[in-house]
This record gives structure tokens, C-alpha cells and sequence, in this order.
């Protein structure tokens, strides 16, 4: 669909959708587990889904109700069920979701399952070989034939290596699934290591599901032969990389926007959005639960997005309504996202007349000129379209967004609350 954002700053107050990585995580710890179990969760984005789809598919069984979901968990120690796994290969169905491929390739190794992933999007030409390589190096087989991964065989523990500075989301996927081998293992972790929050969110589910490890200079020591514990009952905090769309909107607002439902110890790495804020000049009021951003005297800064790639988009938006320039760096991993960020971010953003360069590494923003409405492409990316829908808040006329549809992937509601915004005023030239 084509959605048409109304120009103009806006202020108001919406919620933050429940946060896609901490659902993957309590999602699959409770699936792991000996018993039922229950995650509150108020968003049910496409990426959920497509990690429920997929624990459902080896086993599992959701039932979503009221913003609850409850947990039948995979019974995979039962002989007839391990008998299932090897002789009637599953289909599970990952969608776009390079969470949920990554993170449950070595879960259903490590179940002795024959799977076949089933992808979409872009997401067959994302690398995951670094992952597959020590899956196969471990008894397991895996094969790529276009948009399906073919994995089997039973995961044997030992000694596993991976690159930091590739994807956390490898790390993840073995901190998940070798705490349930019959051995002990080691992880490895070379060179520098990238999104490390995100690493932490998985060593915290883990933790909290009863698992044990025990951290080095160099990774992990994993032993072998433990059962997930996850609690009862777990609540799917809000979502930081979420929130940071309307919080962004909210600089160029007078009034500003208050965004509810976050935690301020929340040790997902977005957050470092609100420090960002600060730093270009926007002000920014912190509460228990909730924050508050208006304009303040918005200057251009250099951001290293090594640690926060989902924010590139958004903050290049916040480049663009700021004077001077914004330089933004160490986002080469963006190319291979839902689409290369770097080039769709340079696209949309230059479809609006902003002074935007791409870079080997990342884009360079010169700001403060009055931005203009016109037709922009998603690329179906969720980023790229959410980030279309705040740049409005520069233009001075509307911005049309094809294939918005897109922002479902992480933030389904994400028009309907932007929308529930109040328009403050029309941009008018020399005006953010």
C-alpha cells in the first residue's frame, strides 16, 4: 500500500510496540522449556510470528489471546518425538526475519531436527555462513537452494569459533542451543565485537531461563546437559529501536512527543538513542517509564553506528532537520539488511530534496535546508518507510510512501500512531 504522511511537526503521546528482539528470546527460552509458560506481549509484529511459526513447526504450540501468549513447549526428549524430528523433515517458515533463521538453525541442530527454512526477501543473499560453517564442522548438515536452507543431522559439542563483527545474532543462536548438548562447549569470539547489547539480551533470557555459562576474555565456556527453567510468567519490554521514530519526530517539535511504555534499564543498545538526542541538542525528559522529546537548537553531529545499525536510517532524518553537517560512519554492515540501508536511506532522503551522501561506510548529511514532499520507496524496508514518515515533519507537503506496508515487520501499529499525532503547524521555508 501506499501510505501519505501529512507534513508538519507533531506532538502528542504514543506507546512503544513490545520490543521484536526481546520477544524472539522469551519466546524461544519458554518453547525450550519443561513447562507451559506465559509471555505478555503487545505487538504481535511479522517477525514474531515468523519465530512462533517456526517453534510451532518443531513443536511448539502458541495460543495468543489479549496480549498474552501461551506456551505448550517442544517435548523434543520424548523418543517418539526425536523419532518425528529425523524421519519427517519441517518446514519452517522465517519469512524476512534474519533473527529468526539465525537464532534457530543452531537450536534445531541441537534438537536433531531435518528442517527446511523457508525464507523471503532478501534475507537468502544475507551472509550466515560463519554460522553454518561451525554447524557443519559440528555433525550437521545444511545446504542453501535459493530461498531454502536445508539443515540436519544431530549437533555434537565441542569447541566452536566465530567472528565478532559479523553478526551477534550467530553468537546468540549457539548461546541458545549448546547449554543442551550432552558435552561441554567452548565459544569462541574473534576479532571486534559489534552489537554487544544485543548479545547481552540473550545472556539475560538465558540466565533468567536457568542456563549457566561462564564469560572469558575470549567468549564462553558452555556446559553441556542443562534444561531451560523459563518463569511462568516474563513481559516483553518496549521497544527502544521502535520508539526511536517518534522520539526523533519529537525534535522538531515545539510540544514534543512522549513515548510510554520503556524501561530506563533496558540493556538493549537503541537506547543510546536518547544520548544522541542530547548530543544534536534536542531536549529530553526521562521518567520511570516513559520519555519526553522536543526541539531545542538541533546541530549536526558524527555518529559511529557500530553498536546502533537500526537507527542509521531515523538519524539520518535527524541529520537532515539539523544544521550543519552529520556524519555518520562504521555502518557498512547496512548493506546487507532488509535492503542496503546506506543507498535506500540516500534514496528516500534525496526523493525529498535533503543533502544526503553516501559514503563506503556510511552517509553524510548536510542540514538545515527546507525539505520538500514528493513519492518515496520503502525499498520494503521498515526502517526506511517509518524514517519517511518522521521526515515529513521537515517537508512542505506531504510525503507519499509506497509499500508502507513494510513497517509491519517490526511495528505494526506504526501509522495508525503516527497518525494519532497532532499536527503542530506546516513547515514553511527556513522552518524546522
Amino acid at each position: 500500500m501506499t501510505e501519505t504522511v501529512q507534513n508538519g511537526t507533531r506532538y502528542g503521546q504514543v506507546k512503544a510496540p513490545a520490543s521484536k528482539s526481546a520477544a524472539h528470546r522469551l519466546l524461544i527460552t519458554a518453547a525450550l522449556s519443561k513447562e507451559p509458560a506465559k509471555v505478555n506481549c503487545d505487538t504481535m509484529s511479522d517477525d514474531i510470528t515468523a519465530t512462533m511459526d517456526c517453534l510451532s513447526a518443531l513443536g511448539a504450540t502458541f495460543t495468543v489471546g489479549d496480549g498474552v501468549i501461551a506456551v505448550e513447549p517442544v517435548k523434543a526428549k520424548a523418543k517418539d518425538t526425536q523419532k518425528a524430528f529425523t524421519d519427517c523433515p519441517r518446514a519452517l517458515p522465517c519469512k524476512e526475519s534474519g533473527s529468526t533463521l539465525r537464532f534457530l538453525m543452531p537450536v534445531a541442530a541441537a534438537l536433531g531436527a531435518s528442517v527446511t527454512f523457508v525464507m523471503e526477501g532478501k534475507l537468502p543473499n544475507r551472509p550466515h555462513g560463519a554460522l553454518t560453517g561451525e554447524l557443519q564442522k559440528h555433525g550437521v548438515s545444511v545446504t542453501q537452494e535459493g530461498s531454502l536452507l536445508k539443515l540436519s543431522g544431530q549437533l555434537t559439542a565441542g569447541d566452536f569459533t566465530l567472528p565478532g563483527d559479523v553478526s551477534s545474532q550467530f553468537i546468540s543462536g549457539l548461546l541458545f542451543a549448546l547449554p543442551m548438548l550432552s558435552g561441554d562447549s567452548t565459544l569462541t569470539i574473534t576479532g571486534k565485537r559489534e552489537s554487544v547489547a544485543y548479545i547481552t539480551m540473550t545472556e539475560q533470557a538465558v540466565s533468567e531461563a536457568g542456563i549457566v555459562f561462564e564469560k572469558t576474555d575470549w567468549g564462553y565456556r558452555i556446559p553441556g546437559g542443562q534444561c531451560y527453567k523459563a518463569p511462568k510468567e516474563t513481559y516483553v519490554e518496549g521497544d527502544w529501536s521502535g520508539a526511536a521514530f517518534p522520539l526523533v519526530a519529537g525534535a522538531f517539535s515545539k510540544q514534543g512527543i512522549t513515548v510510554t511504555g520503556l524501561r530506563q534499564d533496558s540493556c538493549q543498545g537503541d537506547r543510546r538513542i536518547l544520548a544522541i538526542l542530547r548530543d544534536f541538542g534536542a531536549e529530553v525528559v526521562e521518567n520511570e517509564t516513559s520519555v519526553l522529546v522536543r526541539s531545542g537548537n538541533l546541530k549536526g553531529q558524527r555518529i559511529d553506528a557500530s553498536e546502533i545499525p537500526d537507527l542509521v536510517p531515523v538519524l539520518a532524518v535527524l541529520g537532515a532537520g539539523s544544521d550543519g553537517e552529520t556524519v555518520i560512519e562504521h555502518a557498512e554492515r547496512l548493506r546487507m539488511k532488509e535492503s542496503d540501508r546506506l543507498q535506500t536511506t540516500t534514496a528516500m532522503l534525496t526523493a525529498l530534496s535533503a543533502d544526503i551522501t553516501e559514503t563506503e561506510d556510511g552517509l553524510l548529511i548536510r542540514g538545515g535546508k527546507q525539505l520538500h514532499g514528493g513519492d518515496t520507496d520503502s525499498a520494503k524496508d521498515h526502517r526506511i518507510a517509518m524514517s519517511a514518515a518522521v521526515a515529513a515533519g521537515l517537508t512542505d507537503g506531504p510525503v507519499r510512501i509506497l509499500d508502507a506496508q513494510c513497517a509491519a515487520k517490526s511495528y505494526p501499529s506504526f501509522f495508525t500512531d503516527y497518525n494519532s499525532l497532532t499536527i503542530e503547524k506546516t513547515a514553511e521555508k527556513g522552518e524546522r
